[in-house]
């Protein structure tokens, strides 16, 4: 009897230690910022279209970066979603071509706002967003919209899709609070066009990605000429950041696309963002 004990008790920790190695390998092949490709900003192809063959690269808070580089990246990505940087738009930030729109297209859209709209209704009570686990992103940096963020559904978002459930929600600041007025959801950066598509059509919504960061030395992060560093900076490719001295990100973050289900028309709904 102690024999066969011995070798179930074997048998078992053998299963739970293979149990162990798939569920890891779920979770890389899972994460954002597994495999990225890589994007230079003169390249006219589709970023999620390349090969995903890009270096790797060294993982901390955030792929690639470290906490100096993720914090000045955050800034200028909400920047980035503002009117007005129409260079950020075309140098650090790649967004998906408009495709033929087809009445199948505008049926899953309009199934999506409907599917959303039930899905964040109690968080026009944004206490409920942080009571559920979302957290306000950059909450001391004035905004045009904040970011409220489920670390959670992002996860989720990486291996299944529901249209109830976004990665993030979009609030205006009010005098009182906040006021719930959209959503976010995301993909991995490996993702292609034609599987941001299954999600939410190309013909009625644009994905974007935050693409070619150069970021300075870390010891010059405090005194960095930021009109040619960061997501608004003058140097947008691999070659000119070395030159820099640099410290060169080819995609930050994931794919993006922001909904406005209670706007009219999908062309308001699914629109890049809305400051009035």
């Amino acid at each position: 009897m102690s024999a066969r004990r011995t070798l179930v008790h074997l048998a078992a920790k053998t299963g739970a230690l293979l149990g162990a190695i798939f569920v890891v390998t779920v979770l890389l092949v899972a994460m954002p910022g597994h495999h990225a490709p890589a994007v230079q900003g003169e390249t006219q192809q589709s970023p999620a279209a390349q090969q995903p063959s890009a270096k790797p690269v060294k993982s901390t808070s955030m792929p690639g970066m470290d906490m100096g580089d993720e914090k000045s990246s955050e800034r200028a990505a909400v920047q980035d979603m503002t009117p007005g940087h129409t260079d950020a738009h075309s140098q650090h930030m790649f967004m998906t071509s408009m495709r033929e729109q087809t009445p199948a297209d505008v049926q899953r859209a309009n199934e999506i706002v409907t599917q959303l709209r039930a899905g964040i209704e109690k968080y026009k009570d944004y206490h409920a967003a942080l009571d559920d686990g979302f957290r306000i992103f950059l909450p001391n940096i004035p905004q045009p919209e904040y970011h409220f963020t489920s670390y959670r559904n992002g996860f989720l978002e990486s291996l299944t899709f529901d249209p109830a459930r976004p990665t993030s929600l979009l609030y205006k600041k009010t005098a009182t609070g906040y006021e719930l007025v959209g959503a976010m959801y995301t993909m991995p950066k490996r993702a292609t066009e034609d599987q941001l598509n299954a999600r939410v059509p190309l013909s009625v919504a644009m994905w974007h990605l935050h693409t070619n960061l150069c970021m300075p030395p870390v010891a010059q992060l405090r005194s960095a000429d930021w009109t040619k560093f960061g997501l608004h900076g003058s140097i947008y490719t691999e070659d000119a950041c070395s030159e820099a001295g640099g410290r060169f990100h080819p995609i930050i973050f994931g794919w993006m696309t922001h909904v406005y289900p209670y706007k009219e028309g999908l062309d308001n709904i699914y629109a890049m963002h809305h400051m009035d």
